[in-house]
């Protein structure tokens, strides 16, 4: 058997449920934005520091192709008429290591050696070339070993003329591709299937560590890609995410002590009593009283029982403390006084007959019975006569005998359901 107090507990341990669950979706929920915002921050530093890394290597490389017009027509001539011209070029691209002329596949002029005989074959063996030509190389006649990026532009169909300039692309890797950051590890330039770091140096192959994952931008200029390895945005994301847990906390707090308020009245039994009312839930059942003389029925006491769709029958010893303990007595009690003058048909015409209604205490205060009898009773002209029976779970107030006179002036009787067991004195019943 339900007890209102186990009714209650029930309601406020679904509270507490859903309060819970509010509580952990708002955690996780802060927490999965605050990471996902958080990554998206990491993804916009990688794209950004490789986006200024290609622009850079775009604007060492760009003065070289605008030097091609004035490099090609160049190729052919003597050397001693223009090794001076080559100097000044290489000396004002601070970028180039040195300036080769090449003619039939020899290297005939340089701007470090000036003339001299060399197999450009020899020296690099992807060159010459029909096509311009970026690649990555060893250096092998001033500092030899040392890593180069090689630029190549051919002077004839048959690529066997052409300009060769050599970049000191070291330095560069040193000043460009160095970077210092949790989500940075390394920096590599790629130019066909060759790398190069300033951390590794020139390799045939990428460096990956296991771990890291890499993201590549090429240049819409030149042939090269920068790739940056790094633990990943998302990986850095998570690991500082633990600094975001004291204001996920706090909106956790929040948004519970929100919930908390808000299930207050949805997730309360005086709700479900609520809606028992406004969906005519509640039945009314008649208690025949019998003439112990006659042995005729002489009137009836109406009960009210509960068929709860949501929760099946719920005794009255279960809603009416719960109902008088959250102010909704009164509803209910006129929800009765209703249901009967609907129902007068089903009871003898009989002024003789009586229908006894149990009534609070507290319905008698501000004439508020009075004025719930004059809208849902008096208003159908009964014939039987109604008995109002006071509970006792209420005080009663001096004031309520000015009521009991006028509901008797309207041939209402009076009575005491269950004397002796509550707050009504014998004292107010005489």
């Amino acid at each position: 058997m339900q007890t209102a107090q186990k009714v209650i507990t029930a309601y406020r341990h679904k509270r507490i449920i859903v309060c819970l669950l509010v509580a952990l979706a708002t955690l996780g929920a802060t927490l999965a934005i605050r990471f996902i915002s958080q990554r998206s921050v990491n993804e916009d530093y990688i794209r950004t520091a490789a986006s200024q890394r290609v622009a850079a290597l775009n604007d060492i490389l760009r003065p070289l192709s605008a030097q091609r017009a004035t490099l090609l027509p160049l190729v052919g001539k003597p050397c001693p008429d223009i090794h001076l011209t080559l100097r000044k070029m290489a000396a004002s691209l601070q970028t180039i290591r040195s300036v080769a002329l090449v003619t039939s596949g020899i290297v005939y002029c340089s701007s470090i050696f000036g003339p001299r005989q060399a197999d450009l074959h020899r020296l690099q063996p992807a060159l010459p070339a029909p096509r311009p030509l970026l690649l990555f190389s060893n250096d092998s006649s001033l500092l030899k070993g040392s890593p180069v990026l090689i630029q190549w532009y051919p002077a004839a169909e048959s690529g066997l003329d052409g300009v060769m300039l050599v970049v000191n692309i070291e330095l560069l890797g040193t000043l460009i591709l160095n970077e210092k950051s949790a989500l940075i590890s390394d920096v590599s330039l790629q130019v066909g299937d060759r790398y190069f770091s300033s951390r590794h140096g020139l390799l045939e192959k990428a460096h990956v560590p296991q771990g890291t994952v890499i993201y590549r931008q090429r240049s819409t200029e030149f042939p090269f890609t920068v790739n940056i390895n790094g633990p990943g945005a998302s990986a850095i994301a998570l690991e500082e995410l633990p600094g975001e847990l004291p204001l996920a906390l706090i909106f956790s707090l929040l948004m519970t002590g929100i919930a908390w308020l808000a299930t207050a009245g949805r997730m309360s039994f005086s709700r479900e009593i609520s809606l028992g009312i406004s969906a005519r839930e509640f039945a009314l059942w008649c208690q025949p009283l019998q003439d112990a003389r006659s042995g005729r029925c002489c009137g009836v006491e109406i009960l009210l029982r509960w068929n709860n769709p949501r929760r099946g029958t719920i005794s009255p010893e279960v809603f009416i403390p719960i109902a008088e303990g959250n102010n909704l007595i009164i509803p209910l009690t006129r929800y009765v006084i209703a249901e009967t003058a609907r129902r007068l048909d089903a009871f003898p015409r009989d002024r003789h007959f009586h229908i006894a209604i149990n009534v609070a205490a507290r319905h008698f205060a501000n004439g508020l019975l009075l004025r719930d009898l004059h809208n849902y009773w008096f208003s159908v002209d009964p014939v039987q006569q109604l008995v109002v029976e006071l509970t006792e779970r209420d005080v009663l107030q001096d004031g309520d005998q000015h009521m009991a006179e006028h509901l008797h002036f309207k041939g209402v009787q009076l009575a005491i359901d269950d004397f002796g067991t509550g707050n009504t004195s014998l004292s107010w019943l005489e």
